[in-house]
């Protein structure tokens, strides 16, 4: 089979895409200019080195300025997108015009991010714990020393940007449910639209001491985010063959909404890597994780919630996620499937506004949308080693559907024909409302009833699904969408591990799988969510 220019070239993307840009492919730098290596590698730990540089200089900039470190932390807490099919291009645009920044500030023109390889390398990077790489460092506390040092010091500064906001920006922060300045402060507060109070576990301000959860002693991924990010799970999450489609198990993105700042609908999905991994990272990064020593109910470091670029690692992290996309796509090429929207939803996908990132000179980029960023070529970079795709079954490699095996519309006990092939569950419930609601749900496949909560080696054990942030982390409209629904109805996508005890007994037609959601084990009391439908596919 003849492997594509991409693949050959590490994940590059293909000259002939940059015609697709909606910017001229003579104004953007050589595709191939810069290398994004592993962090783990000499060139990687390099890097690390300016970046530290760069770190500094922003934090010792004036709040004025729009490359402060926390200026920049900002743009993600006013525009990011989460759960939706938007979230891998908006990071991609947002970590793009950092890299430049950090190239620029560092003195270093051949910074690219390292990644954070999570599945080699399970645990915090070693080198993420020296000086300014980890926001515990004695230098953040002039902005984070206690909650008056930072509303003294930063609130002031973000007020005057507010003031300078532009009408099609002031309506993008509507959309988020920020109809005015101190309606977006008191999210950073942990203001709870729906139940009308603040919530210290929502609160985007981290104390210094407790900005980032994991000590450099104890840096190990606990046993079940290990397996959120093993190579098997980052595998069934490169397996969708379509970028976005409504039936959660063959989309790689996350539901399509109206605009990358609109609440997600009454059907929302997340996709596997986004709802697994990504989330999971940040949760256990921030303190919300399931084992002993975690800081439920809070408050929790920034990795927990929308100021998350506070913490350096964000950027390593969010670089491995862009490398899963950029592993996606060379996937898609080499079985000749498309690797982005088609059609009208292609229109649709690129046109949306993205009207708040930062140039390497510090200036807004008020005509942004979508569209400029779908290639890693429209900031010339390039990853040094993508993720090969194993195929599970041929058809589905090559772009068929996952066979549907049973549903259940009213619990989750599922009847099945014979399966194929590894099985995947899509799981559909009301995400609590509760303040003190647990942000991670185990789940359990053929669990006797009376386990209310298991081990990561538990028999009954088929992964954990894992929100990022509380239920108003994401804006006003999202918290008032759940309020007025009575919950925020969400389906997340299971792969289901092949150690699982049920799967033996799953070869037969009419074998029943009944799935259930679980409560963490720090939280063992709160009530499991009712499931309210359950689908088991096979690939």
């Amino acid at each position: 089979m003849r492997v594509s220019r991409r693949g050959l070239l590490a994940g590059t993307a293909a000259i002939a895409g940059l015609g697709a840009l909606s910017v001229p492919a003579q104004a953007l730098p050589n595709p191939f200019r810069w290398v994004r290596y592993n962090v783990t590698s000499k060139k990687g730990q390099d890097m690390l080195k300016s970046y530290a540089v760069a770190v500094r200089k922003m934090l010792d900039l004036p709040l004025s300025h729009p490359h402060n470190w926390f200026r920049n932390a900002f743009v993600h807490m006013m525009d990011c997108p989460h759960g939706n099919w938007w979230f891998y291009v908006w990071h991609r645009g947002y970590v793009g015009y950092f890299e430049q920044t950090v190239r620029k500030l560092s003195g270093n023109p051949e910074f690219a991010f390292p990644y954070w390889d999570w599945s080699e390398l399970q645990e915090v990077p070693l080198s993420m714990f020296a000086g300014v790489l980890t926001p515990t460092n004695e230098v953040y506390a002039k902005y984070t020393k206690d909650l008056p040092t930072f509303e003294r010091e930063v609130k002031p500064a973000i007020q005057a940007y507010w003031n300078t906001l532009n009408a099609d920006q002031l309506a993008q922060q509507k959309l988020r449910g920020y109809e005015s300045f101190d309606d977006l402060w008191k999210a950073v507060m942990g203001w709870d639209p729906v139940n009308q109070k603040f919530s210290i576990g929502d609160q985007a301000f981290a104390i210094t001491e407790k900005a980032r959860y994991v000590p450099i002693d104890n840096r190990a991924l606990p046993p079940k985010l290990a397996g959120e990010c093993s190579f098997n799970d980052v595998n069934g999450g490169l397996a969708p063959a379509q970028f976005n489609a409504s039936s959660p198990e063959t989309s790689f993105t996350s539901i399509r909404t109206a605009s990358h700042n609109d609440a997600p609908s009454k059907t929302g999905f997340f996709s596997i890597l986004e709802g697994k991994p990504h989330n999971h990272v940040h949760n256990f990064i921030g303190g919300y994780f399931d084992a002993p020593g975690n800081w439920n109910p809070g408050p929790y470091g920034n990795m927990t919630n929308n100021l998350s670029p506070v913490d350096p690692i964000f950027f390593l992290h969010h670089a491995n996620m862009d490398r899963l996309w950029e592993s996606w796509s060379a996937k898609q090429q080499k079985y000749g499937l498309p690797d982005l929207p088609t059609g009208a939803d292609r229109v649709d996908f690129d046109k949306d506004p993205f009207l708040f990132f930062v140039d390497a000179d510090g200036k807004y980029v008020l005509n942004g949308k979508a569209g400029d960023y779908i290639h890693a070529a429209r900031f010339g970079y390039r990853y040094d080693k993508l993720v090969p795709y194993v195929p599970t079954a041929t058809k589905v490699a090559e772009g068929a559907a996952p066979l549907l095996l049973g549903a259940s519309q009213d619990g989750g006990t599922v009847s099945l024909s014979a399966p194929a092939g590894r099985m995947i569950a899509t799981i559909t419930f009301e995400r609590p409302t509760a303040m003190d609601a647990p942000r991670q749900f185990d789940v359990l496949v053929n669990a006797p009833a009376d386990v209310k909560t298991v081990a990561a080696d538990s028999p009954y054990y088929a992964g954990t699904i894992s929100f990022f942030g509380g239920l108003a982390a994401h804006g006003p409209a999202h918290a008032a969408h759940a309020a007025h629904n009575g919950g925020n109805r969400v389906t997340f996508v299971v792969p289901l591990p092949d150690g699982l005890a049920a799967s033996r007994f799953a070869r037969s037609p009419g074998a029943k799988l009944d799935v259930r959601l679980a409560p963490p084990t720090i939280q063992p009391n709160f009530p499991a969510p009712k499931l309210l439908a359950v689908e088991i596919h096979s690939r």
